[in-house]
């Protein structure tokens, strides 16, 4: 009987070292994918459609967005992505860069911020905001995030991303921390980055916006927290809400002093 006991316990052993091999064999495949289909990153063509965007008289103001303040004065956009989310006067509130940009396209070109809000993702001008917050992203691409609470709504959006990260609820009692607030988590051999530190959350933050390979389709920061939501079994959340904004204060806060990598690319 111990020798039998032994012998299963060898074999257990020799499973898990397996089975870890296993995950590690495939992770490291995952990653040589990635850096394969870098060159070509096809998220180059909606940074594309996001410049001309940007440039081009439109809405019924007949107006482009070269006025549109991101924070560090109007037009200015090098540089500007990674110092967002953060608090704009003019709103009095705290805003990433695409409800800060639903707010220019609103003041300075004469559409519905609500209308584009509620118009689903990769439609009509929704899919326009997510071509211009690519083009944004990548023209923060190499500068070390700047989002650190200063102003008292900035310290709130910190404080309520921390809170909402951490918050179990729902039919299956998840939080974001469920899949990404521990070392070593993975889906279907996914790596997940553990958000509650610095090194996790920038690899987070930092690949957002990214080409989705598997769906083909360009995916923002919102798009990805509302499908991150929709896994949890929550009820879709608002585009441009103060919950999701201040879920990727929170993200961003811990990534500042590591560079921007986007436009990103994934599986």
């Amino acid at each position: 009987m111990k020798h039998a006991l032994v012998a299963m316990g060898v074999a257990f052993g020799a499973t898990l070292m397996a089975s870890h091999a296993a995950a590690q064999s495939a992770t490291d495949e995952i990653a040589k994918y990635r850096e394969m289909i870098a060159d070509g990153n096809p998220a180059e063509l909606f940074e594309a459609k996001g410049e001309l965007l940007w440039k081009k008289a439109d809405g019924p103001k007949k107006a482009s967005l070269e006025k549109c303040d991101l924070g560090l004065g109007p037009g200015v956009v090098k540089g500007a992505y990674a110092q967002t989310p953060r608090y704009y006067a003019d709103t009095d509130r705290v805003q990433d860069a695409e409800s800060r940009l639903l707010t220019c396209m609103e003041t300075l070109q004469g559409f519905s911020a609500a209308e584009i809000a509620k118009t689903p993702f990769g439609r009509g001008k929704k899919a326009d905001v997510v071509a211009l917050v690519t083009y944004l992203s990548a023209e923060s691409k190499g500068v070390k995030v700047n989002v650190k609470p200063v102003h008292a709504k900035e310290k709130e959006a910190m404080a309520l991303g921390r809170k909402a990260f951490f918050q179990q609820a729902g039919p299956y009692d998840f939080s974001c921390a469920s899949c990404h607030g521990e070392e070593g988590r993975r889906i279907r051999l996914q790596d997940l980055p553990n958000i509650t530190t610095p090194a996790g959350a920038a690899k987070g933050w930092t690949t957002w916006p990214a080409y989705r390979v598997s769906s083909g389709q360009m995916w923002s920061m919102q798009h990805r927290l509302q499908d991150c939501y929709r896994q949890q079994r929550f009820p879709e959340p608002l585009y441009g809400s103060e919950l999701t904004v201040a879920l990727s204060y929170y993200m961003a806060s811990l990534s500042s002093g590591v560079a921007m990598a986007t436009p990103g690319i994934k599986r």
